[in-house]
C-alpha cells in the first residue's frame, strides 16, 4: 500500500496520483506539484490514503507545498494574462484568416510557457500566428489541436439530462461508442438526439451497456413467441428498466395488451410452431412469496401490565355446597364413602391401584366370564415339564455310559510251520517313563 493524494488540474475530469511528501493535505486545498512541464498549482479532490502498489504509475511525483497566499496571487495574476492571450489570439486567427477555432489558453505556473488549444476540420499551417503571438508575449508558444469531444470536456456544460457533462464530471478518458448500443437499450437511432452537445454519440451510451446486456438476459426479445401464465401469445414492447413486457395472447379475442413481469413469462425455443403443433410447456412458473410485513410498534403506546384474572370455581352440586362457618369433614356426604375428591375425576392411575386394593380386601372381585377357547386350554392336560439334567459329573453317581459291543466271530489264524520265525526278534514299543511327552522308540 502506498500514501497517495489525488490532484486535478483545473477541474478537467481526469484525477492523477501524488505523494503528499509527508504533508497532511485536505481535500479541497490547494497545492504545488512537480509535473513533467514544470510547477502547476491544482485542486486536491482527495486528502491522504492508502492505494495499492499495482494502481500507482511509477515514478510518483510529489505534492511540493501547500499553496500560500503569494501561489494564489500569482495564479490569479496568470488567469488575467490568460484572459488577455485569448483576445489577442483571436484577432490574429482572423488576420491571417486560418480556418481554426480557439477553445482555451493555458499559462503556466512559473510564466514562461503559454498554450492554445484549437479545433479544426483539417490540417492548418499556423508557423506565421506563432511567429506574431511570441513577439507579443516574449515567451515560449505551443498550439495544439483537439477533438470536439476534448473541446466539451474543457469548456464544460448541461447535457438534454438536465445534469453537467460527463466528460467534465468525472469522465477519465474517452471510449469509442456505437450505435448498436443505442439499439441494445432500446433508444431512437435518430442521430439528434443521441448525440451529445459535441456532436458525437453521448458517452453514457458506453458506461451503461453492462447494465443493459445483464437485463436483456432475463427478459425475451420484441416479438418473440413467449408462454405466460395464461396462455401463449406474442411480444409486442419490452421495458429493461421495469423487467416488464406486454403480451398479445392467441386465446384473447378482444386484442388486448396484458402486462406481466419477467418471472411470469418464457420465450419458447423455436419461435411460434407449424400449424397443427402443439408448443412445448416450457414454463414452470412459481409465484413469488410475499414476505410478512412485521406489525410496526407505535413509539408513543403506553406499555399495558396485564394482570391475569382469578379462575372462577365451577358451581358444585347442590349436596356439595359450603355453609359458611362450619368445615366439611372428610367422607361426608350423601352416600358412605362419598368425599370431595369424587367431586373431581381421579387420575387413571390411582383408580387401578384402588380397584386393585378392594380386590384384596374382598377376596378377590368377581370372576370374569371366560371365552370357550380358554377353558378347551384349561381341560386339556398338561405334560409335566421335563426336568433338565445338569451337565458333567453329578456327585455321589458315576457318570458311565453303556458301551453296546458286537459279537464278531473270531477267524483262526493259519498254522505256521515249524521253525519259521523263530529267528526273527519280537519287537516291543514302549513309552519312556517320566515324560510327559515324547515320541515312541523301538526297542
Amino acid at each position: 500500500m502506498v500514501d497517495v493524494v489525488s490532484i486535478k488540474f483545473k477541474n478537467r475530469g481526469k484525477s492523477y496520483y501524488f505523494s503528499p511528501n509527508h504533508l497532511d493535505i485536505r481535500t479541497g486545498d490547494k497545492v504545488i506539484v512537480e509535473t513533467s512541464k514544470g510547477l502547476e498549482i491544482a485542486d486536491c479532490i482527495r486528502g491522504n490514503h492508502p492505494v495499492e502498489d499495482k494502481a500507482v504509475v511509477q515514478p510518483l511525483r510529489p505534492v511540493a507545498r501547500i499553496a500560500t497566499p503569494d501561489d494564489l496571487r500569482v495564479a490569479e495574476l496568470n488567469k488575467k494574462r490568460e484572459k488577455e492571450a485569448f483576445e489577442i489570439c483571436q484577432k490574429k486567427i482572423a488576420e491571417h484568416g486560418l480556418e481554426m477555432k480557439l477553445v482555451d489558453v493555458e499559462c503556466n505556473f512559473e510564466g514562461n510557457k503559454t498554450m492554445f488549444f484549437f479545433t479544426a476540420d483539417g490540417r492548418v499551417d499556423f508557423r506565421e500566428l506563432v511567429k506574431d503571438l511570441a513577439g507579443i508575449f516574449r515567451n515560449r508558444i505551443e498550439l495544439r489541436q483537439i477533438g470536439v469531444r476534448d473541446e466539451a470536456k474543457m469548456i464544460g456544460g448541461i447535457g438534454i439530462c438536465g445534469r453537467p457533462y460527463c466528460c467534465h464530471q468525472f469522465l477519465d478518458d474517452f471510449q469509442p461508442v456505437s450505435t448498436k448500443m443505442a439499439k441494445v437499450q432500446s433508444l431512437s437511432l435518430n442521430p439528434t438526439k443521441i448525440s451529445g452537445s459535441c456532436g458525437r454519440l453521448m458517452c453514457c451510451l458506453r458506461y451503461e451497456q453492462e447494465a443493459y446486456e445483464d437485463l436483456i438476459k432475463k427478459v425475451p426479445k420484441q416479438g418473440a413467441f413467449v408462454e405466460t401464465k395464461d396462455g401463449y401469445g406474442t411480444a409486442v414492447s419490452v421495458n429493461l428498466l421495469r423487467q416488464t413486457v406486454k403480451v398479445r395472447l392467441d386465446d384473447d379475442r378482444d386484442d388486448a395488451l396484458h402486462l406481466f413481469t419477467a418471472n411470469e413469462l418464457c420465450a419458447v425455443p423455436g419461435g411460434r410452431p407449424k400449424d397443427g403443433e402443439a408448443p412445448p410447456h416450457v414454463l414452470n412458473y412459481v409465484p413469488p412469496v410475499p414476505e410478512e410485513e412485521e406489525p410496526k410498534e407505535d413509539e408513543w403506546a403506553v406499555p399495558v401490565l396485564v394482570v391475569p384474572e382469578p379462575s372462577v370455581a365451577a358451581p358444585k352440586e347442590e349436596g356439595g355446597e359450603k355453609k359458611p362457618g362450619c368445615r366439611r369433614r372428610r367422607g361426608s356426604g350423601k352416600g358412605k364413602g362419598e368425599n370431595t375428591a369424587a367431586e373431581k375425576p381421579a387420575e387413571p392411575r390411582a383408580a387401578e391401584k384402588a380397584a386393585e386394593s378392594k380386590k384384596s380386601r374382598r377376596g378377590g372381585g368377581r370372576r370374569e366370564k371366560k371365552p370357550a377357547e380358554a377353558k378347551a386350554a384349561e381341560a386339556r392336560p398338561q405334560q409335566e415339564p421335563k426336568e433338565k439334567k445338569p451337565r458333567g459329573k453329578t456327585p455321589g453317581k458315576a457318570s458311565v455310559k453303556p458301551v453296546k459291543v458286537e459279537a464278531r466271530p473270531v477267524e483262526p489264524a493259519p498254522a505256521k510251520a515249524e521253525g519259521e520265525g523263530a529267528h526273527k526278534r519280537r519287537r516291543r514299543y514302549h513309552k519312556p517313563r517320566g515324560k510327559s511327552g515324547g515320541e515312541y522308540k523301538q526297542s
